[in-house]
């Protein structure tokens, strides 16, 4: 009886010991599978990897991000030369008022302000307005100055603005208030005004 006992025993250690062998066996043989050169059932295909996915999405994409950048640095370059313009015709229209107060100083006396003064404003104006020229600037103070005390809303920066927009002299002065007969009666007289300052040395 404690034979048999011991017998069975050691059948069912026997068992268990090779089953086990066999089970570790299989482990190291799918392991040395997945690490050698073919790819898993499951995954994806040779050359599927992250690379190719990272390829596909660069190919896709390139397109319009260099469509993106294009159209970007068409734009910008399309504002830089606009702006350089702006800048080159402000430049020289400020160049001709030093013209005109060097040889005509009577321009900014006659207004009673200084040259420095009439220079820094129209200066300032050019910013707004880079194709004011130097004329409509004196003019727009001069009428301000004509016109102002019986009509409040004409201003030289109101004037500015009319100019700024694109209307006449006479327009702007007819948007502020005056009639047909007034607007061009104003600006004969600063005409007049103007050509008397330049004039007079």
């Amino acid at each position: 009886m404690k034979r048999r006992l011991f017998l069975t025993l050691l059948l069912t250690v026997t068992f268990a010991l090779a089953v086990a062998g066999n089970a570790s066996a299989q482990g190291r043989g799918h392991g040395g599978g997945g690490g050698g050169g073919g790819a898993s059932p499951g995954g994806p295909p040779s050359g599927a990897g992250v690379d190719r996915g990272l390829g596909r999405s660069s190919d896709a994409s390139m397109g319009r991000s260099d469509a993106g950048r294009d159209n970007a640095s068409t734009r910008s370059n399309g504002r830089s030369d606009a702006g350089l313009e702006r800048a080159r015709i402000a430049s020289q229209n400020l160049h001709d008022a030093d013209n005109d107060l060097r040889h005509h100083p009577n321009i900014a006396s006659d207004m009673h302000v200084t040259a420095n003064d009439l220079r820094a404003g129209y200066q300032a104006a050019l910013v707004t307005n880079p194709n004011l020229t130097f004329g409509n600037y004196v003019a727009a103070t001069r009428l301000a100055q004509n016109l102002g005390g019986r009509n409040p809303a004409i201003t030289r920066d109101a004037i500015l603005a009319g100019l700024a927009n694109g209307d006449s002299i006479g327009k702007t002065l007819r948007n502020l208030g005056l009639n047909d007969d007034e607007a061009k009666a104003a600006k004969k007289r600063v005409e007049l005004q103007i050509k008397q300052s330049k004039n007079n040395r």
